[in-house]
């Protein structure tokens, strides 16, 4: 799909991997509405890039609606979709009381959070796409759109502490191949990529020198991921209509240790 004139709707767009995907796309002359929680910065680089901002919260069906209807009358119905938007959190399944040794149950209202946004959030910005998305005329190849989503490495090897966060990402992976199975009489793709560590506003916020290390784990190159990166292969995969139904690894070729 040729990016250039088409309309994107970005979630997550106002910091990270979403606002670099949403910058990028504007450049190759993308129309882009980037859906957020955050007003302030979302507006910020929508003014910054000439894109739309649509205030959103995924966990919402009224307000994925609107941020789409307010998208669609702005920029038309959406060619393309990139899920970015997520949270991540840790917890041990059980733990144990630093000063009293008493167990301690996995806070379950943390887990469900992690599967409502990551996952749930996720399908639900497909499912409102995707309905918008038959009624295009095809384009080469029958093709009407294309839908990204960002699971993490955690899919695959999670570590201590991420079982609510490694079972969200796991879903989002674990979904890609019935969902292109659904649309693909419609001519609608769907892949996933797996990001690993990278240098998101969350990291950013960490030690210099953690982030150091952090990075050095990495095989090559030994640093961490950047956004910019993760928004070419998002591009990469719009622009290749024979990319279907696929989980790609953007990790510099880590494997997560237990901890």
């Amino acid at each position: 799909m040729d990016i250039q004139g088409i309309s994107a709707v970005v979630t997550g767009a106002a910091s990270g991997l979403g606002e670099a995907t949403a910058r990028e796309l504007a450049r190759r002359g993308a129309r882009v509405a980037l859906f957020d929680r955050d007003a302030d910065k979302g507006e910020r680089v929508a003014s910054e890039i000439g894109g739309l901002f649509c205030e959103a919260d995924v966990t919402s069906d009224e307000k994925v609606a609107a941020a789409f209807a307010k998208a669609r009358e702005a920029h038309g119905q959406e060619r393309v979709l990139v899920n970015c938007a997520g949270v991540a959190n840790a917890a041990k399944t059980v733990g144990r009381d630093k000063e009293t040794g008493a167990i301690k149950f996995y806070p379950m209202q943390q887990f469900e959070l992690a599967i409502a946004i990551n996952l749930v959030g996720s399908f639900r910005c497909i499912a409102h796409s995707a309905a918008g998305m038959v009624t295009l005329d095809p384009l080469d190849d029958g093709e009407r759109g294309c839908i990204i989503n960002t699971a993490s490495v955690a899919a695959q090897d999670g570590q201590i502490g991420q079982a609510a966060y490694s079972a969200s990402k796991g879903g989002v992976m674990a979904m890609a191949l019935p969902i292109a199975r659904d649309l693909m009489n419609e001519g609608i793709r769907v892949n996933t990529i797996l990001p690993g560590v990278f240098k998101t506003p969350m990291v950013a916020m960490m030690p210099e020198h953690v982030q150091e290390a952090l990075g050095a784990q990495v095989p090559f190159p030994k640093r961490l991921g950047k956004p910019g990166e993760y928004a070419q292969l998002a591009c990469f995969m719009v622009e290749s209509r024979y990319m279907n139904a696929e989980s790609v690894r953007l990790d510099g070729g880590i494997r997560m240790a237990p901890r």
